[in-house]
């Protein structure tokens, strides 16, 4: 999963992947990973980590927030890589990409939005 949050105004690329049992975690180059054990001590892999147990076909909220700008519309073709919509949480604001190339088949979420970790954003096919 890829994410493009923004902090004070500067934007930073997040790269989150599961690899043998343990959460990769890459931000600015650099390289965290969370086993196990790690991640029952550590607060952040506990509560903002969404399982990746979904289709890649959906795009999930990989935190609780507020949809705050919706970039894309049903029917719509996205690539990879594209800014599908604006995720608002905790004061930043996080751009959900688009992981796969796909048509827009269901975007279930509307601005100014709550929505839950995990929370299906968009459907492609």
């Amino acid at each position: 999963m890829r994410l493009r949050i923004n902090i004070k105004g500067k934007p930073y690329d997040i790269e989150i992947s599961e690899e043998e049992g343990k959460i990769k975690i890459k931000v600015g180059g650099k390289e965290f990973s969370f086993g196990r054990e790690e991640e029952e001590k550590t607060s952040i892999a506990k509560t903002s980590l969404p399982k990746r147990n979904f289709s890649k076909k959906e795009i999930k909220a990989p935190v609780t927030g507020v949809v705050s700008k919706i970039f894309v519309k049903e029917g719509e073709f996205v690539k990879s890589d594209q800014k599908v919509l604006i995720l608002s949480a905790m004061k930043m604001e996080n751009e959900i990409i688009s992981e796969n190339n796909g048509l827009v088949k269901e975007i279930r979420v509307k601005e100014n939005q709550s929505v839950n970790i995990g929370d299906v954003l968009i459907v492609l096919k």
